[in-house]
Order: structure tokens, then sequence, then C-alpha cells
């Protein structure tokens, strides 16, 4: 489909208002997530996985957006406060936060459809034309005005934003077929022999979990799932099944923006995915781009010294090779390759940091070896710990992915818990 005019998507997305879910646990992620929502897992250096949906939205022209948040979710309620209160109430711009609340019914959310459907008189007080759903756990960029004006121009009741999986993976997500015009005549969630792409027998067609729904619709689908007892009460596993038959559901394919090739997207949703989307960004031309000045990644922006590396001596050389550093860090006669460091992380003389990924405020000490491990923020690594090189010895005190990324928190050393992460 080609772009289209400038005012005409402008005019939609002002009309539309986005819903982020973003109350999910995120159980795969294991520790990471023990005090913390999965979208407020840091990620990209400085950034959480939250600030990636809500920079597309604003970088869409979309300035009306819900954040619906659940499990464990101060840190990212704070983080909302902290770097997303910039818009202005009084142009009808707002940021809001809607936690779980029991408004309509007296248990917390029981599904994605549920969970809007309990917001579902906050909506008709905002009274959009266009309801945008997303996923607040997701890394991507992507222009929802283009996606918006397919789904008008299509005369759709829904939309559903779709890319092209492995059949392998695709058992973990939705999985759809689709006719020669676009609209979706199959849905499955999570099937265990995902239905492969016509032509393409090695890909399957699977939801991204973005829809663009016509506000009345939305309403009378709520409604009445929620009237049904047998339902889980979920987009993917209730209502969209029960309604391709019989409205205009179409698949609105992700791409990226010359329209060549399907867009960067990533679940980041395990410890192996985790780690290794992060390390996608040292790369010398990453799929992802985060200096993209025409697509911006906005974020809470703590006001940090640039990181530092000090000693300049035979055995006792600070540098980073092949890595990315943010700021505040202070590497101090210690080694790091192809690694990425968020914000305030100080590495001690005589230490190695090697394939891994050390979140904020970590103090990793003296004569250490860190390898392809993910340090949860504000651990205290002691001198001499070695992480990476021992599989028994990690296996009794870190746990240990399935490609054998080693995870520490400061649990696991023995440190403070109850952290706000």
């Amino acid at each position: 489909m080609n772009p289209q005019p400038q005012r005409f998507v402008s005019r939609l997305t002002r009309e539309t208002l986005a819903l982020i879910l973003a109350g999910g646990r995120g159980s795969r992620l294991k520790q990471l997530t023990l005090w913390r929502a999965k979208p407020a897992v840091p990620f990209g250096g400085k950034f959480r996985i939250i600030d990636f949906p809500l920079s597309n939205c604003i970088n869409s022209g979309i300035r009306q957006v819900a954040v619906l948040t659940q499990y464990k979710a101060h840190s990212l309620i704070q983080h909302i406060q902290r770097g997303w209160s910039f818009l202005r109430g009084e142009f009808g711009e707002f940021i809001e936060l809607l936690p779980a609340q029991q408004r309509i019914e007296t248990s917390w959310y029981q599904g994605t459809a549920d969970a809007v459907y309990q917001n579902i008189d906050i909506i008709r007080q905002h009274a959009p034309s266009y309801v945008l759903i997303l996923a607040g756990d997701h890394i991507y960029k992507m222009d929802y005005g283009q996606m918006i004006a397919f789904h008008v121009e299509s005369g759709a009741d829904m939309t559903v934003g779709c890319l092209e999986v492995e059949r392998e993976r695709a058992k973990a997500f939705g999985v759809m077929g689709v006719d020669a015009a676009s609209r979706i005549t199959s849905f499955a969630e999570k099937p265990d022999d995902p239905a492969s792409i016509p032509g393409k027998s090695t890909h399957s067609l699977a939801s991204m979990g973005i829809y663009v729904i016509n506000t009345q619709f939305l309403f009378e689908q709520l409604i009445k799932d929620a009237d049904d007892t047998f339902s889980t009460h979920d987009f993917g596993k209730d209502i969209i099944p029960s309604i391709i038959d019989r409205y205009q559901v179409m698949a609105y394919p992700f791409r990226d923006e010359q329209g060549a090739r399907q867009g960067y997207w990533r679940d980041v949703g395990t410890i192996d995915s985790y780690w290794q989307a992060n390390l996608e960004l040292i790369g010398v031309t990453p799929e992802l781009n985060l200096y993209d000045s025409d697509w911006p990644i906005w974020t809470y922006q703590e006001q940090l010294p640039p990181a530092k590396f000090v000693f300049d001596d035979d055995d006792r050389r600070g540098m980073a090779i092949d890595s990315m550093v943010s700021g505040g860090c202070i590497i101090s006669g210690s080694t790091i390759r192809h690694s990425l460091l968020f914000s305030n992380v100080q590495v001690n003389a005589g230490s190695t940091v090697e394939d891994s990924v050390i979140l904020p405020s970590v103090k990793v000490g003296e004569d250490c070896v860190i390898q392809k491990a993910v340090i949860d923020k504000a651990c205290r690594v002691p001198d001499g710990t070695q992480i990476g090189v021992d599989d028994e010895a990690d296996a009794r005190d870190y746990y240990i992915s399935p490609e054998g990324v080693r995870v520490v928190t400061p649990e696991m050393l023995g440190q403070a818990t109850h952290h706000v992460r």
C-alpha cells in the first residue's frame, strides 16, 4: 500500500486512542521480572522496553495514550511519570496510567480483552474514533499512522498487525490465514501445528499483538465477550476467532520504511532472546538503528557525566572494544569486549567483561571474569568473582539459560532484596 498523504494520516491519528497493555509479568525472563513487570525491563543501554511502543505513538502523531498496568508496576509507573510527563493536557494530549483497579469487575485483569473491558468507561470518556491496542513488551519501530490509514481505507472493523515468522517459532503466536485482499479467514492462538503461508511452507503469518479497532465495534465485542462465561477474555483466543466470519478483519503486513522487507521486531520474552537483542545493537549496522534522528526513542533522561576510561599501564588499561558504554560508567583499568553497559556501571582493575549485558548501577570488583551474562541492576560483584567460566559452579549460584546465558541478581549474590528496579 502506498503511503498516505500526511494530513489524512494526521487527522486519523488525532482521532485515535492508544492502549498499551503493560501488565504482564513476563515469567520467561526469569529473575529479571522478579521485582518488575516485563515492560519495565531495561533495554539498549539507557531505555526500558515500554519506551519503544510509547516512542512509536509519539513519533506517529498519537498523543492520547493510556498504559494499562498490573504486575509489580512501581518501577514502570515511576519511569513513565519521570520521563513521559511532557505532553500538554491543554491540547488534549496525555499519557495516562490505568492500573488494575476493579472498575467494573471485582477481579484483576483476566486477559487482554478483559483489561480493555475493565476500562471501557474511560475509553468512552475520551470518545476516540479508533482504538489502537498495543503490547508493551516488544522492541520495534513502527509508524502506526500508516496502519490506521490502511484500516480506514479498507473499510475494516478491526485490523491486525502481522509479520512472517518461521513455523516452529509461530507456535508462540496467533497464526492467521488471509485471502488475496488481506482479509483474515482463519486465526489460531498458539497452535501446535501452525498453518503455513501459501507458497512458503517454512513460514507462518503471525499476529504482532497490534490491533486497530473502530471504537463502537470494540465496545460491542468487549461486552459480548464479557457476558460469555466460557471465554478466556483474550483478543487472540476469543475475540478475533469469533468475528472473522461475520466482519471485515484485515491483516496489515509490517514493513520497513521503504516497504521492501519486513520491519525489525523482537519479542525479547526469554533470557536468550533478550541477551541476543541487546548485543545485536553493538554491530556496525544493526537492524535496529538507535541513532536514527528521524525516529528517536524517547526515555527518562538521567543527568549523568560521560563514560570514563582510566589507566593506561601495561597491566592495567581501561578500554572497551566492540561495545556500547552508557553515561556515568567508569572503566577503571579493566577490559570490556563485545558487551553492552547501561548507565552508572563501574568495572574495576584487572576485570574482564565479555559478551555480556550489564544493567544500571552495577559495580564489578577487581580481578573478575564475566562472560556471556546478564547482570541485573545494582549488583555488587565481589573481587575475584568468575561468571561464565565453570558451568557446575554457576548452576549452583545463578540461573543458566538453555543457550548458556548466566543471569545474576542481587539476591543471588546475597545482597539487598525488594530493590525497586
